[in-house]
């Protein structure tokens, strides 16, 4: 025998939380969510969850939204770097061909599309 338990779910439509929680379980994607039953397991599983832990642990939700800020900036950076480090590497590898007094000293300049400015880094993590 399977060891399935079934209970019923009813929504009045006349309030919003229970309208949402209709209208989103009517949109959801089928090939996510193979059923109500997964959809509601997925859900309920997921908000007890984050309950305890907020229960257990008041800096929880804090320390994931510092955890997801600092992912942001960690990703600007890269960017930044991506973009500056052809033209660095130029400089250095000029440098290591060229003895320093040897040769003329050379002026390596960054093209418009290597420079960059603090225009060019997404700054929209920082708006929250």
């Amino acid at each position: 025998m399977n060891n399935i338990k079934c209970i019923n779910l009813r929504f009045n439509l006349d309030k919003p939380l229970d309208r949402q929680a209709w209208e989103y379980l009517h949109s959801m994607d089928k090939d996510e969510f193979k059923s109500y039953s997964h959809a509601v397991t997925v859900a309920v599983t997921e908000y007890f969850k984050n309950y305890y832990r907020r229960k257990d642990d008041p800096y929880f939700e804090t320390r994931e939204r510092e955890e997801r800020f600092v992912e942001q900036i960690v990703n600007a950076v890269e960017k930044g770097v991506e973009k500056a480090l052809p033209s660095f590497l130029a400089a250095c590898f000029t440098k290591m061909v060229m003895p320093y007094n040897s040769a003329p000293a050379i002026n390596i300049t960054n093209t418009n599309e290597n420079t960059v400015s603090a225009d060019d880094i997404d700054m929209d993590f920082v708006g929250g």
